[in-house]
């Protein structure tokens, strides 16, 4: 009996409204938006987590109709898939990276099928991207968009997120800086290919004998992979760096 009395018309939108923040942040958030993952599991988990959450939705007392329902709607979705993005961004960064890397070792035509993504990438930026996601999972970095969405139960109301200007500017300067920061990655790596091809260059003129497509692509590809080995380390900090820098910026959500 109490199960049906709590069955009201605002206690169902707010519960469906609440579903529809956890899978639109699922169906986009990092890790999350796999393609191996079934659609069906995710939207269970979403629903699974839309039941524990429920209890903590603050009390309203709005008077949706249609038009207000769907634009609810909506604004939930948009909600999920821009603090996605913000945490996305970091991961693109490392798969730019990870393609001017595969372009200077001569691999930009050796790609393969990305599994997380579904799509076909150089074997460099994939490396990186698995590397990044393996990192998260070990810190328990997924676990955040719990954090996320915990929060702006208290600050977002169900269906009334608004999109402001902070939100737009930081995209746009982080959109920028995913060039900036992925090119920085991959600079030791095309500093040396470029300091290679001038060796390779003197060596040919003074030895014309010397076969750079037998001899010189070996090499570079040797040279490349010991420099990326070396500053794996490095990856790994701003990795984390950024990530957590991203997740801050979301605060910019919950403060509205």
């Amino acid at each position: 009996m109490e199960l049906l009395e709590s069955l009201t018309d605002g206690n169902v939108i707010m519960f469906l409204l609440l579903f529809v923040r956890f899978t639109s942040v699922l169906a986009f958030f990092p890790f999350f938006d796999n393609s191996m993952l079934l659609v069906g599991a995710k939207a269970a988990l979403g629903f699974y987590l839309t039941i524990l959450f429920f209890p903590l939705i603050p009390e309203t007392t709005i008077n949706f109709t249609v038009t207000t329902f769907t634009i609810a709607i909506l604004s939930e979705i948009l909600i999920g898939f821009l603090a996605s993005v913000f945490l996305q961004i970091v991961f693109h960064m490392l798969s730019f990276a990870g393609e001017l890397i595969s372009f200077v070792m001569g691999f930009s035509l050796a790609s393969s099928f990305d599994p997380i993504s579904g799509t076909q990438k150089p074997i460099i930026g994939q490396l990186l991207v698995m590397l990044a996601v393996m990192i998260m999972l070990a810190a328990d970095l997924h676990h955040l968009f719990l954090l996320f969405v915990d929060r702006t139960l208290d600050t977002v109301p169900l269906g009334g997120f608004v999109l402001n200007e902070n939100i737009l500017d930081y995209t746009i300067k982080a959109t920028s800086e995913l060039f900036l920061m992925g090119f920085t990655i991959a600079f030791p790596i095309i500093a040396l290919i470029i300091f290679s091809d001038i060796i390779f260059g003197m060596i040919m003129k003074t030895n014309p004998q010397f076969n750079i497509l037998v001899v010189g692509f070996p090499i570079k590809i040797a040279v490349a992979m010991f420099v990326i080995t070396v500053i794996i380390p490095s990856v790994v900090l701003i990795f984390k760096r950024e990530f957590i820098e991203a997740f801050n910026a979301l605060e910019m959500f919950v403060s509205g």
